[in-house]
């Protein structure tokens, strides 16, 4: 039998909001100390009331739009009834039947829904026995600090047929949500989450969790995939069950049977009544919605004459993107002629690199993209060189300033003094008389070496081939 494999997957995503999704306590992702970002909302203490955040409501329209989803007209949240250590109330407010978002598409995998609810708190857990002590010794920490934040979650149809798809969508999601500015989705940091049901030939679905980041979505449903062949061609049954991934040992591992929609006791939320989305300004959020990745790549190609793999570099990265189009823009205004390829290449390889040696985005550097215009417009006059322009835009990473001032202050600019030249040709000459004679027995090696060793003198500030054909006037 040939077995073919039927992939949805759910991904939640934490909001960029200043508060959490109830009550006004901070979303701050980055906060080192446990549970000081709490109250009693989101502690779940008796006689609170939660209040929604309007903001993430708008985030998870905008993602509704992006994505051309359906936007529900009436929708409400539900109390999604479970208990884990890590949920103070013992239920979570979420959505059941009258999500955000109906619908959508991306990468031709339909959507179900895009719905919002609130995050669970952190669990972490300290081991101190080493097998032959007690388990009683171990424990579990929570932290609340994320109880409470604002998570979208969404849901695709069952329309993925291997782990390679799973991962193009799961990583052209990321994208979008980046330029939506409405979740960093980082997964390292657990801003994204994915989860993934797993069956063959659209039999019994095997829900995978755990898993964080792209490589591991590949291997977790790979891995799972082949388990569930293994089974079928026993005779054995697949159980319907939630199992985890387990990095270390590349393998799911079973943690539960999976619960039903009726297991979880869903009703509505008896504090938040059911709203109507046109009381938000709907047209105004679509306006809001920028270009999305997939316009960008092919206007890329089509503007800047960039190969697929230039485009790509590009587009994974909104800021970069954004900083490229303005140093292009200021780079024909100085002259049409100027090369996008070499702005491209200093872009992303020289200024990338200080980057991210510093730790630092595009928005927080110093360098604006019309002093990188101008970089590459003295290099292409040849008034710089490669190797000064590396220290000139070392220099515009550290102070902000104009390449021309830091080429001046600093004088690396191009020696083309021909006198200047000449009498450094003369110094390698006298200094290399074993590279002189090979060169005059046919050698072109040695005079190679003599141009680098001149290059060298001065402190690559002068043009090789203006050096090249120097050396072989005064050779002859």
């Amino acid at each position: 039998m040939k077995y073919e494999p039927t992939i949805g997957l759910e991904i939640h995503a934490e909001l960029k909001t200043v508060t959490k999704m109830f009550c006004d306590s901070p979303n701050n992702p980055d906060e080192k100390h446990p549970n000081v970002n709490v109250c009693p909302v989101c502690l779940g203490h008796p006689g609170t009331l939660p209040v929604i955040n309007k903001d993430a409501v708008s985030s998870v329209i905008k993602v509704g739009i992006a994505l051309g989803g359906t936007i529900n007209k009436i929708t409400k949240f539900d109390r999604k009834n479970y208990f884990y250590p890590d949920l103070p109330k013992g239920y979570q407010i979420s959505q059941y039947d009258q999500p955000l978002v109906i619908g959508g598409k991306l990468n031709d995998i339909r959507l179900r829904r895009i719905h919002l609810e609130e995050d669970t708190g952190r669990l972490i857990h300290e081991l101190q026995g080493n097998g032959l002590r007690s388990m009683i010794q171990d424990s579990s920490l929570v932290d609340f600090n994320r109880a409470g934040v604002p998570l979208m979650e969404i849901v695709t149809e069952p329309d993925i047929k291997s782990a390679e798809e799973a991962m193009k969508f799961a990583k052209e999601l990321q994208l979008i949500l980046r330029y939506l500015e409405v979740s960093d989705a980082d997964m390292e940091k657990g801003h994204m989450r994915i989860e993934a049901n797993v069956s063959l030939n659209a039999g019994t679905k095997v829900e995978v969790k755990n898993i964080n980041s792209f490589r591991a979505v590949g291997e977790a449903i790979k891995t799972e995939l082949e388990r569930q062949e293994k089974l079928l061609k026993k005779g054995e049954k697949v159980k319907h069950e939630t199992r985890g991934w387990n990095e270390t040992k590349k393998t799911t591992v079973s943690q539960r049977s999976k619960e039903e929609a009726k297991d979880y006791r869903y009703f509505p939320e008896p504090d938040l009544p059911p709203f109507e989305t046109d009381s938000f300004d709907l047209e105004a959020l679509r306006v809001a919605v920028p270009e999305l990745p997939k316009e960008k790549r092919v206007r890329f190609a089509k503007e800047f004459n960039l190969d697929p793999d230039r485009v790509e570099i590009l587009v994974s990265d909104m800021d970069m993107s954004n900083f490229f189009e303005e140093a292009v823009s200021e780079l024909q205004a100085l002259d049409p002629k100027l090369s996008i390829q070499m702005l491209f290449n200093y872009l992303t390889s020289d200024l990338l690199g200080l980057i991210r040696e510093a730790k630092v985005t595009f928005k927080e550097s110093k360098i604006n993209p019309e002093h990188l215009a101008h970089l590459i417009s003295l290099i292409d006059k040849g008034r710089v060189l490669s190797r000064g322009a590396k220290d000139i835009l070392k220099k515009m990473f550290e102070t902000g300033f104009d390449p021309e001032a830091i080429m001046e202050s600093e004088d690396l600019g191009t020696i083309s003094n021909k006198k200047d030249l000449e009498k450094t040709i003369k110094e390698v000459i006298a200094e290399q008389e074993k590279a002189v004679a090979d060169y005059k027995k046919g050698k072109e090696a040695s005079l190679k070496f003599m141009v680098g060793t001149a290059m060298g003198k001065l402190k690559g500030r002068g043009d090789p081939k203006t050096l090249e054909e120097l050396f072989k006037k005064a050779l002859k």
